[in-house]
């Protein structure tokens, strides 16, 4: 591509001819001309956030206290190392480490006794029924009803 635009040709003519942007050729002229080489940086021009080692301990923190949420850990990686992390860029790694992107919760969790009380709940009902919208429970049989109910009828 430089070599043609040296030949001198035109800028929009290279373009076509690659099948690319003229801006892209433009810009590639340009740097060739201010530093002499055409030497394409891979990966842009955007530097690295985190290193590897940071990357390790994001999964790590992730694994080892699970209800910590992306901006936690975010905060404690900035206090450690000194440089600004997201909390979007600590959600990305935690996908890159096959894990979910970790939100705030956004109710308490049950506590012991919250969850003793429910199971035993679930366990006195588990027999009801719904017959034509009234809940019944099984236990509730023929014999056990009194016969002025049914007289009442």
């Amino acid at each position: 591509m430089i070599g043609k635009l040296e030949e001198g040709r035109t800028v929009t003519s290279v373009a076509a001819e690659f099948g690319i942007n003229k801006r892209v050729v433009s810009r590639a002229w340009k740097a060739f001309q201010t530093t002499g080489t055409a030497v394409r940086n891979v990966g842009g021009d955007r530097q690295r956030t985190t290193t590897a080692g940071d990357d390790r301990y994001i999964i790590l923190q992730a694994k080892r206290v699970q209800r910590q949420s992306a901006s936690v850990i975010a905060q404690q990686l900035s206090t450690s190392t000194g440089r600004q992390v997201s909390w979007f860029t600590v959600a990305r790694h935690f996908h890159k480490g096959g894990l979910f992107t970790r939100r705030p919760e956004r109710c308490l969790p049950l506590k012991v006794d919250h969850r003793r009380h429910r199971l035993q709940w679930c366990r006195e009902h588990k027999n009801w029924t719904t017959v034509n919208g009234v809940v019944s429970s099984l236990r509730m049989r023929v014999g056990s009803v009194p016969e002025a109910i049914f007289n009442a009828f």
